[in-house]
């Protein structure tokens, strides 16, 4: 085995080879739009740049902290998560293939963002950074969800509320062993034949209504129907994916005197809310397709997440059937409601991270969560917000908000540098190659992307239509773009006006009052902290700083040609009304403690489904060969907790930046 150790926030090995497994084989050069992107923000970026670059030695409270101290060498296992792959295989490799392979990665992962990029470049903080492994384990990074009442949602009970009229544990009990086998095997597509029939011995009604009701329950995803063959009755199980089902899919009975939503608590390892929604939708196909599937947030994966889920009109029992189908993911906590969840319906997220084999001394970890309890971290937009590849989300943003359509389709559908799927690899070599819409869908075996559904409005509408042809995308998806633009200009500006004005509000700084902003005038200065400042997203509706930052907003946007008074688009969707956001976030219910440990195979969190399996809490050595950081803190909606980890150890949590370390500590 190698040895080798990890800066903090870089990917785990297997993490790495999970992106470098689907990766561009080839990386393009740069495209000359980099370099012209480079050229047009000089004017706004350069007093930011320049003073992160430096480091100018204003007050510490908001400058770069130096690079941390390197940790020492230590031996750590690459299989330090579940599921990673057996070392013993990943040795096979060819060293030399091996170390092309990781160069080849490395390369092309220059091509994606850092932090400074996207305008994330100040501290708020005076502790100096010190280094810590993120993300070793699924379990390092735990979230629960908190209810609009301040609940924070766990997963500690898998019982079935019951009334009256589910089925009762009798009926469950009319199929034979054989049966269930071969009902198993269908539900998990394991048979050829397509059915399962099973004969109705005692052929009346009621009997007939009861296996109806036996396989529904143990068997959710299955639709059954009744079939007479030679002059017997069969109960006949079949998926409900079949397109006859999908056209006239069956009318279930619902109890009157239950709750329309059945709402419940999902775990989830590994998985985002997309994920879920697609197993769920194999699993209740029948339900999900045509019923409404609600959760209150989105997430990434690469975690455990607890969520609130709720469906419409399909039973506990169902869902709880599938505790025993389904990897990484449990359901329990059921309850029936008379009403959905909303969409972002939660006061927030309270995480669980450890971050192992820090390097900080005690003091240094005190100061640093310290100061995360007491003055917080800025709000800025963490890296997912601007997407992974060579092209990022907010130059199609700009280009709709331009209303050059022409470059928003080249932008979505052009070859690009860096880490990619091969067959988007492929769609795109073929469309760069040929201009054809259906050629280029033909290279995708998934057509739900965005390159997809662009590729499939192209081939419906034509290239000349292609304001229509992009309407095809989910609005949702269309308008990640847009805010996706507004969201590198507040990181910008935020960063300009820390530049600028330190940690003090000031005149012209704007706070609000109830939902209206308004500025801060000379007498009424000192009423007002940090804390209660806001800054605006671009947009017709909302107003701007009333000192040099409300002009560089300006500045900012003449550069990517948009007027800042004319932010109402032709295409209503793409009409800017703007927001506030806060410019510093305390996060509350803020713990932290320090563990040793001496396997770094071990977990170091309690999770809600270790408990409900009965596992002991994990043991900390008193004197551990290893030092991890285990903090507990809740953040509100639309915040990063990365942006906070990255306050505490002041490290670039950019894909990029992490790659690269990474590729050279594993050597």
């Amino acid at each position: 085995q190698r040895s080798f150790y990890r800066h903090p926030c870089a990917l785990t090995k297997m993490e790495a080879a999970e992106v470098t497994c689907v990766a561009l084989k080839r990386p393009l050069p740069e495209e000359e739009s980099a370099e012209k992107e480079q050229v047009k923000k000089a004017k706004f970026a350069q007093d930011s740049t320049s003073a992160a670059a430096s480091n100018n030695g204003k007050s510490a409270e908001y400058t770069e902290a130096p690079a941390p101290a390197l940790p020492k060498q230590t031996q750590c296992d690459d299989k330090t998560k579940e599921e990673n792959t057996n070392e013993e295989e990943e040795m096979e490799n060819d060293a030399a293939l091996e170390e092309d392979e990781e160069e080849s990665f490395a390369d092309m992962m220059k091509h994606g963002l850092t932090e400074i990029d996207v305008g994330i470049t100040k501290f708020v903080s005076s502790h100096q950074g010190f280094s810590g492994i993120l993300k070793e384990r699924y379990s390092d990074f735990v979230v629960h969800e908190i209810s609009k009442n301040g609940k924070i949602s766990h997963l500690d009970d898998l019982s079935v509320p019951v009334d009256d009229e589910d089925p009762k544990v009798e009926i469950l009990s009319v199929l034979s062993v054989e049966d269930k086998q071969q009902l198993e095997e269908l539900q998990h597509f394991k048979n050829k034949e397509g059915s399962v029939a099973i004969e109705v011995v005692e052929d009346t009604k009621e009997k007939r209504t009861v296996i109806h009701q036996a396989v529904k329950s143990l068997f959710p995803g299955l639709e059954t129907k009744t079939e007479e063959r030679d002059g017997k009755k069969y109960i006949v199980a079949y998926h409900a994916a079949g397109k006859k089902a999908l056209a006239n899919p069956r009318k279930h009975s619902w109890p009157k005197s239950r709750g329309s939503y059945c709402h419940f608590v999902l775990y989830k390892e590994n998985k985002d809310t997309m994920d879920a929604i697609n197993v769920l939708s194999k699993f209740l196909r029948s339900v999900v397709l045509t019923l409404c599937l609600i959760c209150s947030g989105l997430e990434t994966k690469k975690y455990l997440f607890n969520q609130q889920i709720g469906l419409l009109r399909v039973s506990a029992q169902r869902l709880a059937h599938l505790n025993k189908c389904l990897m990484n993911f449990k359901l329990g906590n059921f309850s029936y409601k008379n009403h959905p969840l909303k969409l972002g319906e939660l006061q927030g997220n309270h995480f669980t991270v450890v971050l192992r084999n820090i390097t900080g001394t005690a003091e240094q970890v005190e100061q640093a969560m310290i100061s995360l309890r007491d003055i917080g971290f800025i709000n800025y937009y963490g890296m997912q917000r601007f997407g992974t590849t060579a092209v990022p989300t907010y130059q199609v943003g700009r280009a709709i908000l331009q209303n050059n359509w022409k470059e928003v389709m080249d932008l979505i559908l052009k070859p690009r540098p860096g880490a990619e799927k091969d067959y988007l690899v492929k769609c795109r070599e073929e469309w760069a190659k040929t201009k054809d819409p259906d050629a280029a869908l033909k290279k995708l075996p998934v057509k739900r992307c965005v390159e997809g559904q662009l590729l499939r409005g192209l081939s419906k509408y034509g290239l000349k239509n292609i304001v229509t042809a992009f309407g095809i995308i989910p609005r949702n998806n269309r308008l990640m773009y847009i805010h996706s633009y507004q969201s590198i200009v507040w990181n910008n500006m935020v960063s300009k006006r820390i530049e600028e004005y330190g940690l003090k509000a000031i005149p012209g700084d704007l706070v609000l009052k109830g939902a209206t902003a308004v500025p801060i005038e000379e007498a009424d200065v000192d009423k007002y902290t940090i804390h209660d400042l806001v800054m605006p997203l671009p947009g017709f509706d909302v107003i701007y700083p009333q000192h040099k930052i409300g002009e560089a907003y300006k500045e900012m946007l003449v550069a990517d040609n948009l007027d800042i008074n004319k932010m109402r688009h032709k295409i209503k969707d793409y009409s800017l009304s703007g927001a506030y956001r806060k410019i510093i976030i305390r996060p509350q219910n803020v713990s932290w403690e320090v563990i040793g440990y001496d396997d770094n195979k071990i977990p170091l969190v309690h999770t809600d489904v270790d408990k409900l399996e009965g596992k002991p809490p994990p043991v900390f050595a008193e004197e551990g060969k290893y030092k991890a950081l285990k903090m507990k803190f809740s953040l509100p909606p639309s915040t990063y907790a990365t942006m906070a980890i990255r306050e505490v150890l002041k490290m670039d949590t950019s894909i990029k930046n992490q790659t690269q370390l990474n590729t050279v500590w594993l050597r």
